[in-house]
């Protein structure tokens, strides 16, 4: 009786000591030694990270390539004319606005602002997105309405509060300017512009467009001590506690899907139900695309409506769950009314473990790749 008694109490502790371990480990309580000989390992031998069971996953990554091949002479020629028309502000029907008035280099493509002004100073419902890596993205805009680079273009050209041009006119009007017709023939062989010759050349330089090596692209590269001791501890919260990799994963730390995050101002004068305006889908509504978190901390303010303006705001809604919107009970009824994400759920996490998450967002940031201002044709 008293071996076995001995013995209950043998594997009682040993469930213990595996209980205590995994606890240990996923509560993120492991010394910063521990962290690094892991996480110094490949990226597929770390630890799993905490993702609900339908997300399918890509492990964090270095940073790729551009898919533009800058080595062949006639794809150079059309980025250079991309970049030239991207610089151009005799693109809008104002003459006083280019693509780069919404996007700066400077600022990894961005404006800086909470929403984007356009024509005669008209102010946009959206926060201008960074176009750093587009090319990886599926679907473009917050609402996903283009299907790729090409399309996208069309939007901002012709959209009354933006560039505000009449695409029957901008062929002509670049027609007219002689060194225009000259980097098109020598570009494309044709004697005559296009709004098809157009867009594309814009695609194809806004492919171009990479942000460049961060700290954590040199610790995958072997330099383990480009992160910080806190970095490192962040990098785990974001794999683990934190949940970030259920919607942020993969080289470019996105999943490319839409989320709806409770911020659709439903019922209000600002509504903006997102991916429904493009899909039409009731189950859309309120969703909006996942932004990649190569250089983040440069790009606010954040959001889809630019409304969080500090890190310590953003995080404090993550950590919270996002807001849940209070609604009437005809509002309830509506199929249009926007849930928030199965995903999102409180994380609680310390205000230490908070300075370790931010710490390791920092260290996914960048210069600015070097620009040159072409010199516009006259």
């Amino acid at each position: 009786m008293n071996r076995v008694l001995i013995g209950l109490a043998i594997c009682l502790c040993f469930l213990l000591f595996l209980s205590f371990k995994s606890v240990n480990f996923s509560s993120n309580e492991i010394s910063i030694d521990s962290l690094r000989a892991i996480y110094s390992k490949p990226s597929n031998q770390w630890p799993k990270p905490t993702i609900d069971k339908v997300i399918i996953y890509e492990e964090l990554g270095a940073l790729p390539s551009s898919p533009i091949n800058l080595n062949d002479d006639s794809v150079r020629k059309i980025v250079e004319l991309g970049k030239t028309l991207f610089f151009d502000p005799r693109l809008s029907g104002s003459g006083k606005i280019s693509c780069s008035t919404c996007h700066l280099p400077n600022l990894n493509w961005t404006d800086g602002l909470k929403v984007s002004v356009g024509h005669k100073k008209a102010e946009n419902t959206r926060n201008s997105p960074s176009i750093e890596n587009v090319w990886f993205a599926k679907k473009l805009f917050w609402d996903g309405r283009a299907n790729s680079l090409e399309e996208q273009a069309q939007f901002p050209l012709t959209s009354e509060i933006e560039m505000h041009q009449d695409m029957k006119v901008l062929p002509k009007k670049l027609n007219k300017i002689k060194g225009y017709k000259k980097l098109f023939a020598d570009t494309y062989g044709v004697g005559k512009i296009t709004n098809e010759l157009i867009f594309n050349s814009l695609a194809i330089f806004q492919k171009t467009v990479v942000s460049t090596k961060t700290p954590f692209d040199l610790f995958l590269e072997g330099d383990k001590n480009s992160l910080t001791n806190q970095q490192l501890e962040g990098l785990h919260l974001f794999r683990t506690k934190a949940r970030c990799m259920n919607c942020h994963y993969g080289p470019l730390f996105t999943d490319n899907e839409f989320h709806n995050l409770g911020l659709a101002n439903y019922g209000k004068v600002n509504q903006d139900l997102g991916l429904y305006n493009a899909t039409k889908n009731p189950k859309d509504s309120g969703k909006f695309k996942t932004p990649g978190l190569r250089n983040v901390m440069q790009t606010g303010p954040w959001f889809h409506d630019g409304s969080v303006k500090s890190i310590d705001s953003l995080m404090a809604l993550y950590n919270m769950g996002m807001l849940v919107p209070s609604y009437t009970l005809a509002q309830l009824e509506d199929p249009l009314l926007p849930k928030n994400d199965r995903l999102l759920r409180g994380i609680m996490l310390s205000k230490k473990e908070i300075n370790a998450l931010v710490s390791f967002l920092n260290s996914l940031s960048s210069k600015p790749m070097e620009v040159q201002i072409p010199k516009l044709p006259n």
